[in-house]
């Protein structure tokens, strides 16, 4: 049985597990600066930056949702963006991402949300082929831009 559950501050640390786990998976374990407090911050603090979904699995946690607003200019609406969906290597293939997916669309819809868009790494064909199965189409004809670091404090520098 599959149920998908609001995260509480009692969750951080399982969610933070989880970060670290799909770092690895992700092949970037070095770049996990966030820490528990961190992380309670951005999710239960004062001004919350995201929430999050707990997958359970006949009573275990085995997985998560990390999610929040966006917005387009051209619609005029709120957006749903999914920052991170993680199922342990376990409970792959056992409904587990889909029924958070479906969740976080049930989410969108009932909050007025006219998207949910998310990003995938290039190389992740498993997942590529499931978020195809569900009706998610790859928006080829943008690129993701970043700026951080010392590239980001020269972009603010206003000398």
């Amino acid at each position: 049985m599959i149920e998908i559950c609001p995260a509480t501050a009692d969750d951080v640390a399982l969610i933070m597990h989880f970060v670290r786990e799909l770092a690895e998976f992700e092949r970037a374990s070095d770049k996990v600066v966030a820490t528990e407090p961190l992380l309670h911050d951005a999710l239960f603090g004062a001004h919350p930056a995201a929430e999050a979904a707990i997958a359970l699995l006949d009573g275990k946690p085995v997985g998560m949702a990390l999610f929040f607003h966006n917005f387009s200019t051209w619609t005029g609406w709120r957006g749903l963006y999914l920052e991170d969906l993680y199922v342990t290597p376990e409970a792959r293939g056992s409904g587990v991402g889909k029924a958070l997916l479906q969740h976080l669309a049930g989410l969108a819809v009932e909050r007025g949300c006219t998207r949910f868009e998310w990003s995938v790494l290039d190389w992740n064909e498993k997942a590529i082929a499931f978020y195809r199965s569900v009706g998610a189409l790859p928006m080829e004809e943008w690129t993701v831009y970043r700026v951080t670091g010392d590239a980001l404090a020269k972009l603010a520098d206003k000398n």
